[in-house]
């Protein structure tokens, strides 16, 4: 369930996108309209209008989920800070600039800045980040926990590169299809393996 949480702004931004998308004369107008006062030189053409919208969606979304973790006295987890002020910073770049390619890079810095944490973690602070959030789950050796650990430094290094790989390589509606349906898919591959890999060390439930 927590996932399809963290992804909903993901989901929001390509359904506004493909709408926008789909509508080019009203993105164009509509983002002209709400975020002329935004953007240099005050217009919005129909050709960068729809990831202009989407990139407003998903900001407005990431704000809303971090108010409602906190009116339901919810711990609102680092990442989420983090992905808050990316989509701020480069979202605010996008739309005055009028250009993807600020946004396009938000995906790959938050898997960066995700990886560099495990990495940091585990070789400074002699802090494994995945066995805190799984270790009551599983009893694993030591080392298993390490190659786990960097199993995860390594998919979010490589989730960054194809992302940049796919954004500056292909359309823009490619790359938002990716966002979506390919850093899911491939999210849940991962974990699918991984979790074949640890079923063996997974506690059994206890008998009432």
């Amino acid at each position: 369930m927590k996932i399809l949480f963290d992804f909903l702004p993901i989901a929001l931004f390509f359904g506004m996108f493909k709408y926008a998308e789909g509508n080019r004369d009203w993105a164009a107008g509509t983002a002209t309209d709400w975020l002329g006062f935004m953007v240099a030189g005050g217009m919005v053409g129909p050709a960068e209008a729809p990831v202009l919208l989407a990139t407003v969606v998903v900001m407005v979304a990431t704000m809303l989920q971090i108010f409602w973790l906190k009116i339901a006295g919810k711990k609102v987890d680092t990442m989420l800070w983090v992905s808050l002020g990316l989509v701020t910073l480069l979202g605010g770049a996008t739309i005055y600039f009028h250009s993807e390619s600020f946004i396009k890079w938000k995906p790959t810095v938050l898997y960066w800045v995700m990886g560099g944490a495990l990495l940091v973690g585990q070789l400074v602070f002699k802090k494994n980040g995945i066995k805190s959030m799984m270790g009551a789950q599983m009893s694993l050796p030591d080392a298993i926990w390490q190659r786990v650990n960097l199993s995860w430094v390594a998919f979010f290094a490589a989730m960054g590169v194809l992302n940049l790989w796919v954004a500056f390589n292909f359309s823009t509606s490619t790359w938002v299809n990716f966002k979506l349906f390919g850093g899911l898919g491939l999210m849940f591959v991962f974990v699918a393996l991984q979790a074949l890999y640890l079923n063996k060390y997974i506690k059994p439930d206890s008998a009432p």
